[in-house]
């Protein structure tokens, strides 16, 4: 029997309890956990259209949008009976039993769950070794402009249409846009990763002012193509999803017409269902445009015959035939057959609060005021650090634009919260026992 707090929901014949659905989520926005489940049923086509039948990692933010969240892999086991499950394998060996939501009441089962983004696989059920779906993620390095993500989004989508495939583009509903593509599930995650480099180093040479393929984000500028959102345990959030930012923007999928004009603020949790209610899905007819990989391919064998080798993989994969050294370029060895400079990097602050990460940045800058004002945009590094079930915010200082008598020295990074500094030592201590 239901609390006299909860809010039972009829949907598709299952009764979904909302527990504490005043609970807020988004305390600026006044936003609850009903308001969120309210949302996502007013869009449910469009959200369910981005995870049907498709296995689904849980990123759970049980204290609301301001608090830490974390990954949940593995479906609960107080689950209800009528919703399904599938057994994926990960690159590490382990395996996991992961939700499939597949109508209304599942969505907001999870909402329920705390999950206020979705971060569904690129495979559906059927097939969990071929992806359906490559994944173009545009990440602008701090400082730069959203006229320059877009500008980087319609030199995508000119890209796919040489090679023959359609791409379909949505704000990230954060600093970035997505776009997406439909293929058809002849290829492995290897290969999908591999068409999704060619199609990275691509773009970075038709824009090489405003693109960037590097994964070293010491080496980056303008806007990264994360070509490894397309290795297999790797997930973004789906079409519709909410993200946790102050005002509840939404990830919204968008005609290429609106991309040139488009700007990330517009799409929130109020204004998306009227948009939604008046437009529909602009992504409805994706499913339809299934492409070919073989063109991007060809274009990887062409940079491999030109003396282009496969670029890093997450560090959380296996070393991988003709993968580079897989070192960020400040910490390579002078082994390295093809030694790069040495990029001056000091770490300044470790949290799992990016504000309160950020506002060590501040305090920084202000003690190391000369050295700061030499700083270009690119020179701060802020890294969203993801472990095994937590993220936190590490944010660092590139001092390479710096006179070297005015660099500060690497100090204890303030705040210096790093939530995996115990395992990692304890690591350490049994592999040296």
């Amino acid at each position: 029997m239901a609390k006299d707090a909860d809010k039972v929901l009829s949907l598709e014949g299952h009764d979904v309890h909302i527990t504490h659905p005043d609970k807020l989520y988004f305390s600026q926005a006044r936003i609850s956990k009903l308001d969120l489940v309210r949302y996502y049923l007013s869009v449910a086509p469009g959200a369910l259209a981005g995870i049907q039948d498709r296995p689904i990692v849980l990123k759970r933010f049980v204290n609301g949008a301001e608090a830490e969240a974390f990954y949940q892999k593995r479906a609960p086991d107080n689950r209800p009976s009528w919703l399904r499950t599938v057994t994926l394998k990960f690159p590490s060996g382990r395996t996991a039993e992961e939700l499939v939501v597949d109508d209304a009441a599942g969505l907001a089962w999870i909402v329920n769950l705390g999950c206020i983004e979705l971060h569904p696989h690129a495979v559906r059920t059927g097939n969990l070794e071929h992806p359906d779906e490559l994944r173009v993620d545009l990440d602008p390095v701090p400082g730069v402009s959203w006229a320059d993500v877009r500008r980087v989004a319609l030199e995508v989508q000119a890209l796919l249409d040489e090679v023959g495939l359609r791409g379909w583009p949505k704000t990230s509903g954060s600093r970035g846009m997505h776009v997406n593509v439909r293929i058809e599930p002849r290829w492995t995650f290897t290969e999908v990763r591999r068409a999704a480099v060619a199609l990275s180093r691509a773009v970075e040479r038709r824009a090489p002012d405003l693109a960037s393929s590097k994964w070293w984000k010491e080496e980056r500028h303008g806007v990264f193509l994360d070509y490894n959102q397309n290795a297999k345990d790797r997930t973004t959030c789906s079409a519709y999803s909410v993200r946790p930012l102050p005002d509840a923007r939404v990830s919204t999928p968008l005609h290429w017409r609106e991309v040139p004009d488009c700007e990330p603020a517009d799409f929130t949790l109020f204004t998306v269902p009227e948009r939604f209610a008046k437009i529909g899905n602009p992504h409805a007819d994706m499913d339809a445009a299934a492409g070919s990989l073989e063109k991007l391919l060809e274009l990887s064998a062409k940079d491999e015959a030109a003396g282009l080798g496969d670029a890093p993989w997450p560090p959380h994969f296996r070393k991988m035939e003709g993968e580079a050294p897989r070192v960020a370029p400040s910490r390579a060895k002078k082994s390295v057959k093809k030694p790069r400079v040495k990029m001056p990097l000091i770490t300044v602050a470790n949290s799992p609060d990016k504000a309160a990460a950020l506002a060590g940045l501040e305090r920084w800058k202000k003690k190391y005021f000369e050295a700061a004002g030499h700083l270009a945009i690119d020179d701060v590094l802020v890294d969203s650090m993801r472990g095994r079930s937590s993220t936190w915010t590490r944010i660092r200082v590139n001092l390479r634009h710096v006179p070297e008598a005015l660099r500060p020295p690497q100090e204890v990074p303030d705040p210096d919260d790093d939530p995996t500094r115990e395992w990692r030592e304890r690591r350490k201590k049994k592999a040296d026992g």
